[in-house]
């Protein structure tokens, strides 16, 4: 099991949780931030500290959101398990299910 970050962070990217992840195991993408399930340790320091509360434990992610559980473990089928997010840097794609969702703006 691993932690999910689900729709309510697309256009967000708040990166708080970032800060608080002890293994470094939350990548960003263009639109939004992904866990790598490989390296997510279940700590769960990422999920309070979300100001969007986009990030859930995977058997809790709500049934509208259900899809992203695979899409955040999909993001990663080329990129693989590089070891650390700060050394990737913003990775220039999004899984198709962020790419179709419409840009939200906000104030």
């Amino acid at each position: 099991m691993t932690y999910v970050i689900a729709q309510p962070c697309a256009d967000i990217k708040d990166k708080a949780c970032i800060d608080e992840c002890p293994v470094d195991c939350i990548y960003e993408g263009r639109r939004a931030l992904y866990i790598q399930p490989d390296e997510c340790v279940d700590c769960g320091a990422c999920e309070p500290v979300c100001p969007v509360e986009a990030i859930f434990y995977e058997d809790d992610t709500p049934g509208e959101w259900a899809a992203y559980r695979e899409a955040n473990a999909a993001f990663f089928a080329e990129l693989g398990s590089p070891g650390g997010a700060s050394k990737t840097g913003v990775i220039d794609h999004d899984h198709p299910l962020v790419d179709a969702l419409p840009v939200q703006t906000h104030a």
